[in-house]
């Protein structure tokens, strides 16, 4: 299976004698090294499966690599390997260290809606930019291991005090719930591993060898974690690439690639700089405007294809016209190329231009697949259904307690609910505990005690199922008692109410197919890990793809349009103000990588924001690009962004496709 690498991708598949930090640059082959000695480990090494965690940072890039471990080695050895987000590792280790931790073994998952509805209750008198103000910096002081005592201690202002007095609240909100957000997956086990020596070292000897993907997106939490992880004997191999370090706003930080040589004076470092993606043109384009930042390491892509393509720098009139521009390229490209619809990709700096491209590409018939829509989790009628899971799993869980006995209605009115609450916070319990407390529900009216009793009733009675049945029976067992078809039928237009029926269906089949873990509770916490449900696998169809850069990393096409290079846009005007050009520049340098074949720059003379006409200078990064690799139409002077041949192409197409039409 060697035979295929290089030089470089060998000695990092061999190399053992010391930590290892493999600098890959964007399309070097990073999953095949990691794959590659993974196998390695195995094969000649005399590893055990269980004894390997290969650590990413997508469910998607986790998939991937346990289907080419698959096709590697039998089925009983990759079963046995943890390949896994840093994530699904730390709830792991919560799971089976749940009693050192202080939690219940069934503890709750809490997404990012359920911690805003908490925090919209602790901070009521906020709106809701506050809120999510808060909640940001609440997840940035949890990976920077920042304690609320500690947040309290060092708040400069006003502001800073009241959000870490809600970190506070919020904190110990969740532990009386017995739940966990998403930041306390990795943050928890730090803790432990801080706090407790003896199980640090057990799950040191339980994991002997750890491969980290994407080492130069880690933040504090996750770097903590890496230390506690690999100890004294550092048996470990990270990848990353300090050029494409791109998630400092959500906590990541660049600065771990030069920790590890300080916290690791013998890592032995090996850079794989062959690119098997892109033309040399474009890798020169790449090469030449990252030089424009300080360097942690020297690397300069080089690729063994020919030069390929130019660099097209398209300069339109405005955002119409430069999603117009885009079509036309498109159609054109299939029309001379054959290319497929899939072949091509639109990048933008922020969702909010995805809109005219939509648009226009309607006008047009381009099919087109926006990344980052609406997840399946996130559906209505799927959150209801979770809510029940996760109340089933851990009935201190008030989020789903509230949910579930409103959807559909059990008889308990809202004044009911605030009363029960009331006792929540009186008595520092949970709603379920309280309501289960002698002589509690007195406090009710006598139809709502009754209510809040069958209710009750119905809880204890399916938690006793859930632990004893196959979680899809319990599921249809409840869906059918509580008659929740109904519910959706009547209280959506009929055909949306059959759609959302038809995706909880979708729901319940999916989980039966679950052949791993047929437990509910298992399956409910594990799903808190799933993003829609790694996208439901949907089939691939022929579309353009439109998304964010953010969202492009990792990701390869033949055809790609970055658009919108624009002062103020990319570079984003945040950034320039705040000195963050940097990660600017690592940004673009991504968006170029990710062309195979030919790459097209788009940026507008004037953009409507706000209702205004904006005038904007094109991106800086535009002119560090080599003017011997890239051509500029639509300014003054140059030549017209439609070429006469193309122009003659799309004529003659249209002649085509009226002669066929006379024909028939």
């Amino acid at each position: 299976m060697f035979s295929q690498f290089n030089a470089q991708q060998l000695q990092a598949v061999y190399y053992l004698d010391s930590p290892l930090l493999v600098l890959a640059g964007a399309g070097s082959g990073k999953t095949r090294v990691i794959t590659g000695k993974i196998v390695h480990l195995l094969h000649n090494v005399g590893y055990q499966p269980q004894e390997i965690a290969a650590i990413t940072f997508t469910n998607k890039a986790a998939q991937e690599m346990r289907e080419r471990i698959a096709s590697m080695v039998s089925n009983n050895v990759s079963g046995n390997l943890n390949i896994s987000t840093f994530h699904a590792l730390g709830l792991k280790i919560i799971r089976q260290e749940s009693q050192h931790i202080g939690l219940k073994k069934n503890f709750s998952i809490l997404d990012s809606t359920d911690c805003t509805k908490m925090l919209t209750e602790l901070i009521p008198t906020s709106g809701k930019e506050h809120i999510f103000q808060v909640q940001q910096q609440i997840s940035l002081w949890k990976n920077a291991l920042i304690s609320p005592e500690t947040a309290v201690l060092s708040a400069q202002n006003a502001w800073e005090k009241a959000a870490a007095q809600a970190y506070a609240s919020y904190t110990a909100t969740l532990a009386a719930y017995h739940a966990v957000d998403f930041d306390d997956l990795i943050r928890l086990p730090c803790q432990l591993f801080e706090q407790n020596s003896e199980i640090k070292y057990q799950w040191q000897m339980k994991l002997r060898y750890l491969l980290v993907d994407e080492c130069q997106d880690t933040n504090a939490c996750q770097y903590a974690l890496l230390r506690h992880l690999t100890g004294i004997d550092a048996r470990f191999t990270v990848v990353g690439d300090d050029d494409q370090s791109i998630y400092a706003w959500r906590g990541a930080d660049i600065g771990n690639l030069k920790k590890l040589q300080d916290d690791y004076p013998n890592l032995k470092i090996i850079k794989l700089e062959q690119n098997y993606r892109s033309t040399q043109r474009i890798l020169r384009v790449a090469n030449a405007v990252i030089a424009n930042n300080p360097k942690l390491f020297d690397k300069k892509l080089w690729s063994n294809y020919a030069d390929g393509d130019f660099v097209q720098v398209l300069s339109c009139q405005d955002e119409t016209h430069e999603a117009e521009t885009v079509a036309s390229k498109i159609q054109y490209n299939r029309l001379i190329k054959n290319t497929k619809f899939s072949d091509f990709a639109v990048l933008y700096r922020g969702n909010h231009q995805a809109r005219v491209f939509e648009e226009v590409f309607r006008q047009a018939k381009i099919p087109y697949r926006i990344s980052g829509g609406q997840s399946f989790f996130d559906k209505t009628e799927i959150k209801d259904i979770l809510a029940y899971m996760r109340l089933l799993t851990n009935p201190d869980d008030d989020q789903a307690f509230l949910r579930a006995i409103t959807s559909p209605k059990r008889g308990i009115g809202e004044t009911s609910l605030g009363k029960l609450n009331e006792l929540s916070a009186q008595f520092g319990q949970s709603l379920y505990t309280v309501a289960n407390r002698q002589g509690a529900l007195s406090v009710l009216p006598r139809h709502a005690q009754t209510s809040m009793e069958k209710w009750l009733s119905f809880i204890n009675h399916y938690r006793h199922l859930a632990e004893n049945q196959h979680a899809g029976n319990v599921l249809r067992q409840l869906l059918d008692e509580i008659e929740y078809k109904r519910y959706l039928i009547d209280n959506n237009e009929e055909k949306q109410g059959e759609w959302r029926w038809q995706n909880v269906q979708d729901f319940v089949e999916w989980i039966d197919k679950k052949s791993d873990e047929k437990n509910l509770f298992a399956i409910t916490q594990n799903i808190a890990l799933l993003n829609i449900l790694d996208n439901q696998q949907q089939e691939e169809i022929d579309a353009v793809h439109l998304t964010t850069l953010h969202s492009a990393k990792g990701l390869e096409y033949p055809i790609v349009f970055l658009a919108g290079c624009e002062e103020g846009l990319f570079p984003h005007q945040d950034s320039i103000d705040e000195g963050n050009l940097d990660e600017e520049r690592r940004l673009m340098y991504v968006g170029i990588t990710r062309a195979r074949q030919t790459l097209f720059i788009t940026h507008a003379i004037k953009r409507k924001r706000a209702g205004h006409w904006q005038f904007n200078e094109p991106s800086r990064f535009i002119d560090e690009m080599p003017l011997d690799d890239i051509q500029i139409f639509g300014r003054k002077n140059t030549a017209p962004i439609v070429s006469q041949a193309e122009g003659n192409a799309r004529l003659e197409a249209i002649r085509q496709k009226l002669a066929g039409k006379m024909k028939s």
